[in-house]
């Protein structure tokens, strides 16, 4: 077991370096289209002037990127319902935003968390325009059981004798 894996089940935060080089681009792309649309228009917009202005970006810097995003929710093999989050970039993660004068709450992070675990994808990011500084309202989300099976994956190759020391 790896240093940072020990870290990770001990509940210390996930490093970047852990996660997928391609997702974590990705990632940095919308966060760089964010932080333009922040910079021009600041805190105290309703949240569908920054939707608005973060699509109107995202297109300019040709990040792909869908609305809206609808996922199904299964139980018993079932599905007893739909989540949704705000975009879906890139095909690799969610994103979800607000425009209120407070933290992200442990409730927003809880409902990203369900829809990743409902998605079975490895991040999401919260943004919260309405912080005076982007950084202060920028909270990443990670599904805990999709990084496990990756952990589990890469564990397996190693048994299995396709990595080497």
């Amino acid at each position: 077991m790896t240093h940072n894996t020990q870290e990770r089940r001990r509940g210390r935060s996930t490093p970047l370096s852990d996660l997928d080089p391609a997702l974590t681009e990705s990632s940095r792309r919308l966060i760089g289209c964010a932080i333009e649309v922040h910079k021009e228009l600041g805190p105290g917009y309703p949240i569908d002037i920054y939707r608005k202005a973060l699509i109107k970006e995202l297109e300019i810097e040709e990040v792909p990127h869908t609305t809206e995003h609808k996922v199904d929710v299964e139980f018993d093999e079932e599905v007893i319902g739909t989540v949704g989050s705000d975009f879906f970039i890139e095909e690799r993660f969610l994103l979800n935003i607000i425009a209120d004068y407070h933290d992200v709450s442990g409730a927003d992070r809880n409902a990203l968390r369900a829809t990743l675990r409902a998605a079975d994808l490895e991040l999401g990011l919260i943004i919260n325009f309405g912080q005076r500084r982007l950084k202060d309202g920028l909270v990443r989300v990670l599904n805990p059981d999709a990084l496990r099976k990756d952990e589990d994956e890469d564990e397996g190759d190693y048994e299995d004798g396709n990595d080497s020391e």
